[in-house]
């Protein structure tokens, strides 16, 4: 080794040492949204990115892409994990494969409704949450809204379990959601959710479950025109930075980050209500017969076989569950 390539190296070796204990002084990140433009959530991460800059006094930058321009958003969660991207705006479902404690959100009635879900993730389950998905190499920064997901179907009100015996219902490609519809006596059929329009309207699934935003904008109410509030699924979305860049920060930058990400889910989740409660609005109005479900025991009894399957592979994993569960 030469004497000039020695030195060069090891000044290569200090600076990175130096970044790593004194922060990043600036840099410029991208982020991914695989939602459009006008969406709660691409106004969402936009205010964020304006906020990263403000409060950095612009030596962090964010810029935005997009209705998921830079891929899928399971490639766009690895490539984020592994430092490709620096920012992702993620549902926890597909990230919930990889990191257990993400999977909890998935459990079908974990939560009660959705004040109930922002006092647990805002809290110390969020925290553990977060803490499980760092290990993978994704920080949640902050939760936003994605809903609630109900039962919506072509034929009859879900009241209780017995209506859902018999119904072929698209589910998204995840075992705790098929075993929910299997435990209710329910045949589940994953499918990608560009199909479910047309499977419903041929009758190749009797139903499906969704939020009011989504039954709304891709016209299933015109096709499965009952609503059945169950509030099953409240699965959020994070807004996720890479666990090495995020370690790389200052501990002032890693504040400033964390504090621009939050104000901005305070946004997205007041324009996420506004949302859903005008989809709402426009379905009823279409003719959509709508029930609530008053009586949720008999369904969340009958998730018991889930909840001891998913917890006989994952034991570590009741307290959180009895966290989210003993959280008032």
């Amino acid at each position: 080794m030469t004497t000039v390539f020695r030195k060069s190296l090891l000044g290569y070796v200090a600076a990175a040492a130096l970044m790593a204990t004194a922060g990043v002084a600036n840099a410029e990140w991208r982020g991914w949204n695989i939602h459009p433009e006008g969406y709660p959530n691409t106004t969402g991460m936009d205010k964020f990115a304006e906020l990263l800059a403000e409060k950095t006094d612009g030596r962090l930058t964010l810029t935005m892409y997009h209705s998921g321009t830079l891929g899928s958003q399971p490639d766009a969660i690895e490539q984020v994990r592994i430092g490709a991207l620096e920012i992702g705006n993620f549902n926890l479902g597909p990230i919930g494969p990889i990191a257990p404690e993400a999977n909890v959100v998935s459990l079908p009635f974990i939560f009660k409704d959705m004040e109930h879900m922002h006092r647990v993730l805002d809290g110390e389950g969020g925290q553990l949450i977060s803490d499980g998905m760092a290990e993978k190499g994704l920080v949640a920064l902050a939760w936003y809204d994605s809903g609630a997901r109900s039962f919506y179907n072509s034929q009859k009100p879900i009241t209780e379990p017995a209506d859902v015996e018999g119904m072929k219902v698209r589910v998204m490609n995840n075992d705790l959601y098929s075993g929910m519809i299997s435990a209710l006596g329910g045949n589940p059929s994953p499918m990608a959710f560009a199909e479910v329009y047309q499977s419903l309207k041929t009758g190749v699934v009797d139903g499906a479950e969704n939020n009011w935003p989504s039954y709304e904008s891709t016209g299933h109410f015109e096709v499965a025109g009952y609503y059945s509030l169950s509030q099953h699924l409240i699965i959020p979305e994070c807004v996720c930075i890479n666990a090495d860049v995020f370690a790389s920060l200052s501990p002032e930058d890693q504040e400033a980050v964390t504090e621009a990400a939050r104000e901005s889910a305070d946004l997205q989740r007041q324009l996420w209500a506004e949302r859903a409660e005008a989809s709402r609005a426009k379905v009823m109005e279409a003719g959509v017969q709508f029930n609530e479900i008053e009586n949720k025991a008999a369904f969340q009894e009958a998730m018991k076989p889930v909840y001891d399957n998913y917890l006989s592979s994952n034991p570590d994993l009741v307290p959180l569950v009895e966290l989210i569960q003993n959280t008032d």
